[in-house]
């Protein structure tokens, strides 16, 4: 009988905001395979051990995960995870696939559960609590009340257009696009605040836009409110 792929969110940094039903079922699952080549370096490894010290103690898998936009190559590496998380189902394996935040947010698991999914394995998705909620909570802020809306934004890509929208608009793994997004915001007379590696270690706040550098880390955040909603 095949196992199955569990694609959990570990939250964004603190291991003490991983969710209960995270931490059993990385504790149930004797395989933990998590992105990137080497298992132990990845910031998801390094937040779940923290929650759960004996992972270590498990079958560790490497999933590579390029940054990079081109197509093909994604599919191709997409495939080629796709391809070891399944040699290792179908010994009848459970796989926790350990992943930053929520795997519904921005996240490479997705695709490596489609695949999974589309080749007749069982896989289920454990949410975690996303960055931008977070992130909110940190910089004691709201980010949607009364009618207003919120719009999660991926900083790597044109920005400009989202400025538009009303309501809250979040700017995801901002970091090296900074100095564009920071000149459109003032293009725009908008202001936001920033934090860099939420719930880390090294974690940064940043309370306005003058604070904020030209550039950060790449698990950076930016909040960006309606001018009378800014606290």
């Amino acid at each position: 009988m095949s196992g199955t792929l569990y694609g959990i969110g570990v939250g964004p940094g603190d291991p003490e905001l991983m969710t209960l039903k995270a931490v059993r079922k990385i504790r149930e699952c004797a395989t933990v395979a998590v992105p990137g080549r080497n298992p132990e370096e990845s910031t998801a490894f390094q937040i779940a051990v923290r929650a759960c010290p004996e992972i270590k103690d498990k079958k560790l898998i490497g999933i590579h995960m390029p940054m990079t936009k081109d197509e093909e190559k994604l599919k191709e590496n997409h495939e080629a995870g796709a391809f070891l998380l399944t040699e290792h189902l179908k010994k009848g394996m459970d796989i926790a696939f350990l992943t930053l935040g929520d795997p519904t947010v921005y996240s490479t698991y997705l695709y490596l559960h489609k695949i999974v999914r589309k080749q007749g394995f069982l896989a289920e998705i454990i949410s975690g609590i996303p960055s931008f909620c977070a992130a909110a909570a940190r910089m004691e802020t709201g980010l949607a009340e009364k009618d207003q809306a919120l719009h999660i934004i991926p900083a790597a890509y044109e920005v400009e257009e989202w400025l538009e929208l009303s309501g809250t608009k979040v700017f995801m793994k901002a970091g090296k696009q900074l100095a564009k997004v920071k000149k459109k915001l003032s293009e725009k007379n908008l202001d936001g605040r920033m934090i860099e590696n939420c719930g880390m270690r090294d974690e940064k706040l940043y309370g306005s836009i003058n604070e904020i550098p030209q550039e950060a880390g790449y698990y950076s955040l930016i909040i960006v409110k309606e001018q009378e909603d800014v606290q």
